[in-house]
């Protein structure tokens, strides 16, 4: 397939934002956030996130207008958007991951768009969904990639985690830690192993509170 790059439009993104809004509201009893990550308005950031639920896609949207407000693109599966074309309008771009060549170029196109002032990042490093589990994911080495090409940038990890503890209807959890900083003489897999224990360790914190104390969450609803 094709590279589709991002082509925003300002009319898409005040309309999605706002369809995402209703739609989380309409779906999950609560959202609960924690926020230990506030870019400044020079910030530019990768924020890499665990892949669980049909609604990580719309999640990006809804943190960057609410919380970031940074110039926004994410990496989207070629599949997923030669489906829902309607992403790129929206800041997403394609990558094959099935073609080591073609996901060069996407990783590329993400470290051109990081150039951009205020700039932001959102990246599923597992690659497609997954099943949710308590156990570290398994990401690709895509985000590794990214680090070592990279420079002054903030990299940050986003757990989300949803349960039905308290109810038959969901509560959606999103845990945005702070920036990590790794060596970068290390090499991918050793990169990829430590962004994987970022995400962990947000996913073992969240499960503690989650549905109980809910202890540094705040609803949003």
């Amino acid at each position: 397939m094709n590279f589709i790059p991002a082509d925003e439009s300002r009319f898409f993104i005040w309309f999605f934002d706002r369809y995402t809004r209703w739609s989380l509201k309409r779906r999950f009893k609560q959202l609960w956030i924690k926020q230990e990550y506030h870019p400044e308005p020079d910030s530019r950031t990768v924020y890499f996130l665990n892949h669980n639920l049909w609604w990580d896609g719309l999640i990006p949207l809804y943190l960057n207008e609410s919380l970031f407000h940074q110039q926004a693109r994410a990496l989207m599966e070629d599949k997923q958007m030669q489906q829902y074309t309607f992403f790129s309008k929206i800041g997403a771009f394609s990558i094959n991951l099935e073609n080591p060549k073609a996901s060069i170029q996407s990783l590329r196109y993400a470290v051109k768009s990081l150039e951009r002032e205020n700039s932001c990042l959102f990246i599923y490093p597992e690659g497609t969904i997954t099943p949710a589990s308590d156990s570290a994911p398994d990401f690709k080495g895509g985000l590794a990639w990214l680090y070592t090409k990279t420079e002054n940038i903030d990299y940050v990890p986003i757990h989300i985690y949803a349960h039905f503890l308290r109810s038959s209807k969901p509560e959606l959890y999103l845990s945005i830690g702070e920036s990590v900083d790794h060596d970068k003489s290390m090499s991918r897999n050793e990169l990829t192993s430590l962004f994987e224990a970022d995400i962990q360790r947000l996913n073992e914190r969240t499960r503690l509170v989650a549905g109980f104390s809910d202890e540094g969450f705040e609803p949003q609803f």
